[in-house]
């Protein structure tokens, strides 16, 4: 695998929407993450085409392409942060220059929908990339230590970074009010004691099942070690119908870590360990839940196809080549 240089203070962020349109963020929403990135230390720079927007809200495939290539190729950018996701970044995959990317490797980092451009970027380009932050996170006002912290963690540092439970959590709509937050204690919970260690392999679970099938879908080759995360239109129907067919797919599996579900799913712990009993290989590998990723905050960043240890029973996760 190929690991991008880390971040350093005053390199350049470039911006683009491969999904979403910037749109939905608004002026202020927009201002609000640049300062907080120039805060951190960092020039932030947009795609030509963040603010197009058309009936699916997004620019056209060839517009989203040109701001992923621009961005590759242009030698002063060291990191590219994506807008938000949505529904759309697997239109892109046919149309990409994977030896551009190749070539002129660096940081690429989102989540949800960015989940099935990361991993074909990994998969095509032997690049790790990485699934954390939007640039629209960093227009959060409060709680944000947490995310910020884990994000430094794993694009700026050298050697191997830890990752434990935050002390909170929160899946209230920040976006509509700042002010009135609410936070919850956080706990990691434990479906399989155990300890496993493998290359990273996961994001949002249903875009990811988006691959398979397809030439952007991993090659099984390496030991896996699968974090999965779900959005509030997944109910627990379908996302045990989605783990079913991930776990049909890939090989080799030596560990599961599973995303804090938001609240609008309504996933009960009894629908969770229902699902978990189905799937007999979930009693023979290490398996946690509720853990600090995906659509709630907080949220930690990990390398798509760096090397993950993690531990149930100190619930530390040890991250390396990222």
């Amino acid at each position: 695998m190929i690991i991008p240089v880390k971040l350093r203070p005053g390199d350049e962020i470039r911006v683009i929407a491969p999904s979403r349109s910037a749109t939905i963020i608004g002026e202020a929403g927009m201002h609000l993450a640049k300062q907080k990135l120039e805060a951190l230390g960092y020039v932030v720079t947009f795609g030509n085409h963040i603010f197009e927007t058309n009936l699916f809200h997004s620019s056209s495939i060839q517009h989203r392409v040109d701001d992923l290539h621009d961005a590759f190729r242009d030698p002063h950018v060291k990191a590219i942060l994506t807008v938000i996701g949505g529904y759309n970044s697997n239109e892109l995959l046919p149309y990409i220059d994977y030896h551009l990317l190749k070539n002129n490797p660096k940081i690429f980092c989102g989540y949800s929908d960015i989940t099935a451009l990361a991993t074909a970027i990994m998969t095509k380009s032997e690049l790790v990339t990485y699934s954390g932050p939007h640039f629209s996170t960093f227009q959060m006002e409060k709680g944000t230590s947490y995310h910020e912290q884990n994000f430094l963690k794993c694009l700026t540092e050298e050697h191997p970074f830890e990752v434990t439970p935050s002390s909170y959590w929160s899946d209230d709509l920040w976006f509509l009010n700042q002010e009135e937050r609410h936070f919850e204690q956080t706990k990691w919970k434990v479906y399989t004691e155990g300890n496993a260690c493998g290359q990273v392999l996961g994001g949002n679970l249903c875009t990811l099942n988006l691959l398979q099938g397809t030439p952007y879908f991993p090659k099984a080759q390496d030991r896996k070690i699968l974090l999965l995360e779900e959005d509030e239109q997944t109910d627990a129907p379908t996302f045990a119908r989605n783990l079913h067919s991930l776990l049909q797919n890939v090989t080799n599996v030596q560990g599961i870590l599973i995303g804090r579900f938001q609240r609008k799913s309504q996933i009960s712990e009894q629908q969770l360990q229902f699902i978990f009993d189905s799937i007999p290989l979930l009693k023979e590998i290490p398996v946690m839940y509720d853990v600090d990723f995906g659509h709630t905050q907080s949220m930690f960043t990990f390398p798509i196809g760096g090397t993950i240890h993690f531990d149930t029973t100190s619930k530390t996760l040890k991250f390396w080549r990222f």
